[in-house]
This record gives structure tokens, sequence and C-alpha cells, in this order.
């Protein structure tokens, strides 16, 4: 009796419309809702919109202006040998191969089984003076059996009067950066001049440093020759295709705009020339951040160091053909940059060596509206507000900001690459997946959580996808379910889903199109049907 009384004290403690929802579970929750919207959510939701259009118009006007700056550029002739002196270098009859400067070229790997051998072999085929040139192999790798096949390799290589060192350290201390800087200090290395730099699944061509080592032997404020990526992979499945509309546009557009207007430009990591008196000046490498490149350039960038893109110089290289190693690439290209900006946006400011406009490209245009805006942007924006403004049509996105930023966006990103103008839809869906995990990474590295540090190396699997493809082909793989599903992916998709279902009974915007495309693009990456699935072995 004690029980039944309070229970019915309990209930008049509600409102009287409360009481005659209470079997109704479907209706005490839109009576709450109605309760909470006009007071709490409305308000949150304009301000978030009214940001986010913010950010959008710093984007678009972003975007803008390096494509009125490349187009003048492209017009004006500017090339790199235009800008900077360019002699090829040749040999001397009095001084002999000493006319050539010494280069050491490093090569950083990690269990690297199915591309150490293509690395190796392309840099031992490089044309320079087999006396002025150091390949130097810098093994972190854990597997025995790998380690030894590198050092055979290099034995190899050795055995053919190459002067090629293999390095191995005690432990991974920095990861890339930690096994470049122990690296350069080997005693052989004092006498060279300058370094490029290649990561395992990197294949340069034999004129690559006949072609860039004259900028830097003739320009003596040039610190870094930077060299554009070609995609071995790029057709292996749409989402190497898609990689490759993204990063065309960074090669074509941000890289060439940086090196031609400011001298200034994130390195890569990998297929570039550095002046290692610039590298030493800047501080050498540091493992503070997942981005140890970027670092170095910010750092050498600030005392004074002049860098130059070479967009006809090209690298092949493989992109990540599975969804799990792209996923982990982006974190770390993500996280790092936001983290880099957080540790040196003061240095940057009070820094005296270089001009203000320098300054201002650096924090504004390089970092925070490239790095940060563009990310946050387009998963809060594009994936989060526009959707919930279905639920709530007292907030209302004006048509410039919902249809036409996003579309001048778009098509300016898509020139980069015009072989793919028509995967320009697929290319839009996937850029919203991933910006799920590129805003999480970049507030990973503002706000200095736990895995703001977390390096895991992408997986390359040069001709190995093909062997086994082959190989299984009698049999079907066993796929496990746990390692396929994605939760946060599926969790986005069934909220698109509902606000497409809720616009399409009840909206007047008609985004249910959309929604029900984005919706399916994060189903079907919640599920792992993208890229390349790898059969077990």
């Amino acid at each position: 009796m004690e029980s039944v009384s309070s229970s019915s004290a309990s209930m008049a403690l509600l409102p009287e419309t409360f009481q005659g929802a209470r079997d109704d579970i479907a209706g005490q929750i839109g009576l709450i809702w109605e309760q909470v919207k006009a007071p709490v959510i409305v308000p949150l939701l304009r301000v978030a919109a009214f940001l986010c259009l913010v950010m959008s118009v710093m984007l678009v006007v972003e975007k803008v202006y390096m494509a009125i700056v490349i187009v003048a550029v492209k017009l004006s002739g500017r090339r790199p040998d235009k800008r900077y002196k360019w002699e090829p270098l040749r040999d001397d009859l009095e001084l002999g191969n000493s006319a050539f400067p010494t280069v050491l070229v490093q090569i950083p790997m990690y269990n690297e089984k199915e591309v150490y051998k293509l690395s190796i072999g392309a840099a031992c085929g490089l044309c320079w003076p087999s006396d002025r040139i150091i390949i130097q192999v810098l093994d972190d790798s854990t597997d025995r059996v790998i380690k030894d096949l590198v050092e055979m390799e290099c034995q190899r290589w050795a055995s053919k009067g190459i002067n090629i060192k293999y390095e191995i350290r005690d432990n991974r201390s920095g990861y890339k950066a930690g096994a470049l800087k122990e690296g350069m200090k080997h005693s052989y290395v004092k006498n060279c001049d300058f370094v490029a730099i290649f990561d395992a699944d990197f294949q340069p061509e034999p004129d690559f440093l006949s072609r860039a080592i004259p900028y830097l032997v003739h320009n003596p404020e040039l610190g870094l020759v930077q060299a554009r990526w070609k995609f071995a992979n790029s057709n292996e499945c749409l989402m190497t295709r898609m990689q490759e509309m993204s990063l065309d546009y960074h090669f074509t557009v941000e890289q060439e705009v940086g090196s031609s207007v400011y001298a200034f430009f994130g390195f890569n990591g990998t297929a570039g020339v550095w002046r290692i008196s610039a590298l030493n000046e800047a501080g050498g490498w540091k493992d503070r951040t997942t981005v140890e490149d970027m670092d170095l350039a910010v750092r050498a960038s600030l005392k004074g160091w002049k860098f130059v893109y070479l967009s006809d110089l090209k690298v092949k290289n493989e992109l990540p053909s599975t969804f799990k190693a792209y996923r982990y690439q982006q974190h770390r290209w993500s996280c790092g940059p936001a983290n880099l900006f957080r540790k040196m946006c003061m240095e940057i400011v009070r820094n005296k060596k270089v001009s203000l406009l320098k300054k201002v490209h650096v924090i504004y245009n390089f970092f925070l509206v490239r790095k940060i805006v563009a990310h946050i942007v387009t998963f809060v924006f594009y994936c989060c507000i526009i959707p919930a403004t279905v639920l709530v049509p007292e907030v209302e996105i004006p048509k410039w900001g919902s249809v036409y930023i996003p579309s001048i966006i778009t098509l300016l990103n898509a020139v980069g690459t015009p072989r793919s103008l028509h995967l320009v839809v697929f290319w839009i869906l996937f850029e919203n997946v991933m910006s799920l995990h590129r805003t999480k990474a970049t507030f990973v590295g503002l706000l200095e959580t736990s895995r703001v540090n977390e390096w895991i190396v992408t997986e390359k699997l040069g001709d190995a996808i093909k062997t086994k493809v082959v190989g299984k082909a009698a049999r079907r793989p066993r796929i496990r379910i746990g390692e396929r599903l994605h939760v946060l992916e599926l969790g986005v998709g069934a909220f698109l889903f509902f606000c497409g279902c809720y616009d399409l009974a009840f909206g007047r915007n008609h985004y249910f199109l959309y929604l029900f495309l984005q919706g399916s693009a994060f189903f079907v990456a919640g599920f792992g049907y993208m890229g390349t699935f790898v059969p077990h072995s």
C-alpha cells in the first residue's frame, strides 16, 4: 500500500499534460522535446549555424583566393626556374666529382615487407656520382624476419658498389622523427651538404637529384625543395580515386600557391631535399607532434629559409587502400597540425625574422582555415547542423550557405583532378564521412588529449593485395564482422536517415535527397565496405 501511495504522490508532481501521456513513451518524449526546444535547442542551434556560416565564408574566400593566385601564376609563367637560378651540374675536368655536393638519402621504414625492395632499389638507382651519395636505410622494424630481409637487400646493393648504410636503433623513441634524428648523428653525415628523404613506398626516378639539387646549389636562401607525389595505385578502388582528388588539389593549388607567393608550405615528410644547414639551424627533427615534417618546415621558415615546390618533379608512391589504414593516416594528419598550431601560435606571433604578411599566412591561411576550420565546418555544418534544422524548422539556413558556398568549394577542389569530375558526388560524400574522424582528431590535437601522439604507421600493400586476392580466389575469405563495424559512422548514418525520413514526411526544404545519400555513405563506411578488403591469410 505504501508503494502504491508513493507512486500516486510522485505522479501528482508531474504536469497534467504528462499524466495524460504517461502510458505513451513517444508522446512523453515529444512533450519534453517541445518544452526544451524553444528555450534551449533553438538558440543553441542558431548560434552554431551562425558560426558555421562564418567558417564557411572563411573557407570559400580562401579557396577563391588560391584559385585566383594559381591562375595568375599560370598566366604569368612564374615557374620555379624563372624565379630561382637553375643550371644543371656538370663534371669539372679539374675538380672532377667534387663539383657535385655530397647527398645523403634517408629511407625510414618500419616492417615494410611489401615495399622495402622497391624503395631501396629506387634510391640506389639515383643518377649521382657514386662517391658523392650515401644511401641510409633507417630500419625501425620489430619483426626479426623483415629486419633480416632488409639487411640482406642492403648488403646486396653494397656488393654492387653502392655506398649504402643499414642503421637500426635499440628502440622506436620518437618514431619517424626519432629515426631521422638518429640518422643525422652518424659521423659520415658531417660530409653531406643535403639530405633527400623518401618514405618506404616512394620510388624516385633516376634523375630526381639532378633536377632538384641545382636549386639548392645556386640559391643559398633556399632550404627545401619539395617534389609532387604521383600515385601508383590511384585506380585500385573508389576510395583511392577519392584520395587522389583531395591530394591533387593539395599539390596543384595549395603547395603551388604557398611556394609562389610566400616561399613557404608544409613539408610533406617525403620526396623532398633539405639543406642540412637549414635543418640544423631550425633545431633538427622533433617528435613533439605526429607531423614532424610540418613542425620542421614552420621552424625553418621562422629562421628565414625559403622553400620551392616543383610540380613537374613527380615521385611515385602508394595510397592507403584499406579503410582502416586510411583512418589512422587521417587521424595523424589532422591531429598533428592542430596540436602544432597550439604549440607554435605564439612563437610565430613573436618571431621577428619574417614579415607580418608571412605570419598572417602561416597562422590564418595555413593553420586556422586549412587545418582546423576546413575539418570542423565540413562535419559540424553538413552532417550535424543542416540535418538538425529539419527537426527544428525555426532555424533556417540561407540558400547561399547550404547550396552556393558548398558548390563553389566543391568545383574549385574538383578541378585539380579533371579525369575524376564525374565522381564529384562520390567525393563529396566520402569527404563528409572522413570529416568525422578529421574533426575528432582536430579537437584531440587542440585539447591535447590522450591520443594526441598516437602514431600508427600507414600500411603499404605493394603487390601483396594482388597476390592474396589471386591466391584466395578459390575459396571465400572469412569476414570477421567485429573488425569491420565502425560504431561512429553507423551512429551518424542513423541520425542522417532519421532526419531524412522526418524531412520527407514533414519538411519543406527537400534536404532528404542529400540526407539519404549521405546517410548511405556513412552506413557503407560503418559496415566496412569502403576501400580494398584484404583476405585473411
